[in-house]
Order: C-alpha cells, then structure tokens, then sequence
C-alpha cells in the first residue's frame, strides 16, 4: 500500500485537494482511503463519507496533534491493509507552522495558500521545507503577479519541491497531482521509521493540566525570553 502525508496551515484547503484528487483518480480503479487527524472537532469526515470515500478521524483532543499523529500512525496503516487501500492519505492537524508529521520514506505533502502572505512560506517549518511536494491553492483570488512571488518564495524555503497549483474548488490541477500520488513508494511497515524532523517538544506544568500563571507555577521544559540582555 502506497502511503502518503498531508500537511500545511489552517483552513488551507488540505481537505479540498485531497477530496478532488481522489476525485481525479476515480476512474482508475484505485482504491484509496483516508484517515483525518483533527484537534477538537472535524466536519470533514462527513465530506468524504458523502463522495463515498473511506475515512476514519482521530481527534487529539487536549494533546498535541503531531504527538497524536505520531502515537497512532501505525495504526492508520494497519487499518488502511485490513480495507485493502491502494493509497492511504493520512491528513495531519493544521494546528501550527512548526508543525513536523512528515515520515523518512514516505510521500510528503505540504499544502499552503496564496492568501496566507508572501511571508509565510519563510515562517512555515519542517512541514514545507521537507517536503516533497508543495500545493498552493486560492490562486483563483490573487493576481498573476501574486502567484508568481508565492511560488517563488515557496520555491527559496524548498528548491527541491515539486509546485503544483491545485483550486479546492473546480478541482484544476487534481489530476496532476494525483498522479504524483500514484508515484508514491509502497509502504510495508512503519514500525521503527524516523520521522523527517523533530516534533515540538515540551513536558512543563502546563502540559499537565496547570492553569495558573506565574514563575513559581512553571515546572518542567519551560522557555523564557530575555529583556534588555537578561533573562527575567
């Protein structure tokens, strides 16, 4: 089975490319199955279910998502050889920019849109600077121009990318992208795999449940800012 990641920020339109590139691959018999990670709630799932696509939602609740993800991945693709999947696509949380679901030998995605700023590809992590291909979307909204400086910003975070332009909403450039899917390694087993970056990471009191703010409150992993040259 050919397994591929999904990432990029909120409300980028991760779920709008995937349900139209499987849409494009419908008609080659490929059998493909989804399992959306989510933070607190997900429509999503219903979206998928109403095109008749298999999917199965995992929500991370008051964890972290990557850390979810991560804990439950092999999971996913156990569940996705028991229904026979041709291709898995495992979309991960768009919770924050230094987020790091992408896997060592699996196919990465990152999808990020025009109207984020031409800023955000350098503020964007491991997500999109590893990679392996890179979708924008939105372009319908924005200039020729704007595309252009996009792409070549995404192009300075990530030169080794494949740049597809894909509109969640008429589906363009699903095709593409699908069959760059279709191109994905077949994946056996992920039990010792590595993933392609380090997840954030952090084990302080508020990770525990602690609500009150204050120095004497804060245990653990905890990082603070310097003023004026010194650390308060």
């Amino acid at each position: 089975m050919k397994v591929v990641t999904v990432a990029g920020p909120p409300s980028s339109g991760k779920s709008a490319v995937t349900l139209k590139t499987i849409g494009a691959l419908a008609g080659g018999g490929v059998a493909v199955g989804v399992v959306k990670f989510d933070s607190l709630s997900s429509g999503d799932q219903l979206l998928y279910e109403r095109q008749g696509i298999p999917v199965h939602t995992g929500l991370a609740g008051s964890l972290c998502p990557d850390h979810f993800f991560v804990a439950n991945v092999s999971e996913c693709l156990a569940w996705g050889e028991k229904r026979k999947f041709d291709l898995l696509i495992i979309e991960s949380a768009g919770l924050c920019n230094r987020c790091a679901p992408h896997i060592q030998g699996v196919l990465a995605v990152c999808v990020i849109d025009n109207l984020s700023g031409v800023d955000t590809p350098k503020k964007i992590g491991p997500m999109l600077k590893m990679a392996d291909i890179v979708v924008i979307t939105k372009g319908d909204i924005v200039s020729q121009a704007e595309r252009e400086v996009f792409a070549y910003r995404v192009r300075q975070v990530n030169p080794q990318a494949v740049i597809l332009n894909v509109n969640g909403l008429t589906g363009q450039g699903g095709h593409e992208l699908g069959k760059l899917l279709l191109e994905a390694p077949v994946t056996g087993n992920l039990e010792g795999a590595l993933l392609r970056f380090t997840m954030p990471a952090a084990l302080c009191s508020y990770c525990l449940g602690q609500r009150r703010i204050g120095s004497d409150f804060q245990l653990g992993n905890v990082k603070k800012m310097a003023f004026d040259g010194e650390t308060p």
